[in-house]
Formats: C-alpha cells, sequence, structure tokens
C-alpha cells in the first residue's frame, strides 16, 4: 500500500475557478488533469483533493449541494482511470460565515487540518506527498504538514513574489504533468 500521495486543491486546479462552483453546469475541468492524475497514480500517488468550500458557510450552496458535485466529479475520475482516494472540504469562514460555519477551524487552508487529516486517515508519509494548489493558503498549508513539495498551479493567474516564494516549484497548469513530473519526485 502507498504511503505517499498528491494532494490537489480543487477550484483552480482540478476545475476552473468561476468562483463557488456547486452546480455540474458549472464544472469546467482543467485541460489534462485527468492525464496528470493518471501520471500521478502510475508513479504510485495516492490522489487527495483538499478544498475550501466558503460558500457552504456563506449559505450560497448546502453541503448536500456540494456532495452531490463531489459524487459527480469523483464518478468522472473513476471514468478516466484515476481513483480519488478521499476529498476533504472546508465548510467555515471565520468572517463571513453564517450560524455554525461562522468559526475559526484548523481545516480551513492555510491551516494544515485537512492535510494532516489525510496523511492520518489514509496512512500517508507527509514527507512523500505532494501539495498542487493555486494560492498562497495552498503552500502554507503543505508546509506546515511536513509535506515534501508545494507546486503552485497558475491556472491562467498571476502571483505576488511573496506568494511565489511559498513554493518549490510554479507550473502553468497540470498539464505540465508530463514534462515535469519527474523533476519533483
Amino acid at each position: 500500500m502507498s504511503d505517499k500521495a498528491v494532494f490537489l486543491d480543487r477550484d483552480g486546479v482540478v476545475n476552473v475557478d468561476h468562483a463557488y462552483v456547486y452546480k455540474i453546469d458549472d464544472f469546467e475541468f482543467i485541460a489534462g488533469v485527468f492525464e496528470a492524475c493518471q501520471l500521478f497514480q502510475a508513479a504510485g500517488y495516492k490522489i487527495v483533493i483538499v478544498t475550501n468550500q466558503s460558500g457552504i458557510g456563506r449559505g450560497y450552496y448546502t453541503e448536500q449541494d456540494f456532495h452531490t458535485l463531489t459524487d459527480w466529479m469523483v464518478a468522472q475520475f473513476k471514468q478516466h482511470n484515476v481513483e480519488i482516494s478521499k476529498v476533504y472540504f472546508c465548510p467555515h469562514h471565520p468572517t463571513k460565515g453564517v450560524a455554525q460555519y461562522k468559526q475559526q477551524c484548523d481545516c480551513r487552508k492555510p491551516k494544515p487540518g485537512m492535510l494532516l487529516q489525510g496523511v492520518k486517515e489514509l496512512g500517508l508519509d507527509p514527507s512523500k506527498c505532494i501539495m498542487f494548489g493555486d494560492k498562497g493558503s495552498d503552500m502554507l498549508a503543505a508546509k506546515t504538514a511536513g509535506f515534501s513539495k508545494n507546486i503552485l498551479v497558475q491556472s491562467g493567474q498571476s502571483f505576488d513574489e511573496q506568494t511565489i516564494t511559498l513554493a518549490d516549484d510554479v507550473w502553468q497548469s497540470l498539464n505540465c504533468a508530463s514534462e515535469k513530473f519527474s523533476e519533483n519526485t
């Protein structure tokens, strides 16, 4: 059993970030994501998705809406021969959440809670895990969790110097995996 994993942020890495995506009709996979995940999987990595979902906390959509979309997304990966080991999400927001969702928590990135939960539940070695994210908060969470690599994925956006310095590498998108992944294992 593998003790290493690739952790992917969802919005901006797996799918185009259209802000608060929760409907299947609005979910658009980023080109190359399936092929990249096939490559990671072939190299013995489990695939884990970790995503802040403050839209739940803000009342824009429900946890059930999120789960419906997630089940569909995981099925799409499966159709492309990619097994998603687990999807972790944080519905909280410290200032804009409503009711029970308005809270400081350990799971909202940049805190490492979701990553550490994945490491524990899936029997992973954090020093063999890689984080792919499109925000500084993704990089900080991975560093705090002790991951071996933090890769910033641009997906059409640009970053300030401070965010770039948090990453071990910057990729245009996961579509770069075929030429860059061997450098990062």
